[in-house]
Order: structure tokens, then sequence, then C-alpha cells
């Protein structure tokens, strides 16, 4: 069942972050199930970073990196 989606507040840094997320997963041109393989966590976490829900532990910033394709630096977004 697919549910709409809240839209994410980029105002504040767990926003920023989920877009930051949703923009390399897309340019990337993976899915989030590919993602969340890769980086070695269950399906609804990832969903739940790119929702802005949660964060993930900086412990999966370089496996997120190297799904990316990208380096770590990419992944955290600006101020």
């Amino acid at each position: 069942m697919n549910r709409p989606r809240k839209a994410v507040d980029t105002s504040t840094y767990e926003g920023r972050f989920a877009a930051r997320l949703k923009q390399l997963r897309t340019k990337a041109k993976l899915t989030p199930e590919e993602v969340a393989e890769a980086v070695g966590v269950a399906r609804s976490a990832y969903f739940n970073w790119e929702a802005g829900s949660n964060s993930p532990h900086v412990k999966y910033f370089p496996a997120l990196a190297c799904a990316f394709g990208t380096s770590i630096r990419t992944i955290i977004p600006e101020k």
C-alpha cells in the first residue's frame, strides 16, 4: 500500500539530510530498497531516514557514500 508522504521540512537539519539522501539516491538511479540492502539496514530504517523522521548513525555514512558513489562529505548537508 502506497501512502502519500508528508513533505520533508528542509528548515531542519534532519529535513535537509533527508532531502540530500533522496537527491543522491535519485542521481545514482537506485531504489530505496537497493540503498537499504547496500548499507545493511532494514528497508523501513532507510525509508525513515529519507522521510526525515530518523537520521542514520554515523557508522552508516561510509556505506551510504559507497552506495551513492560519492564522498562522506557530500552526504552531509550544508547549513
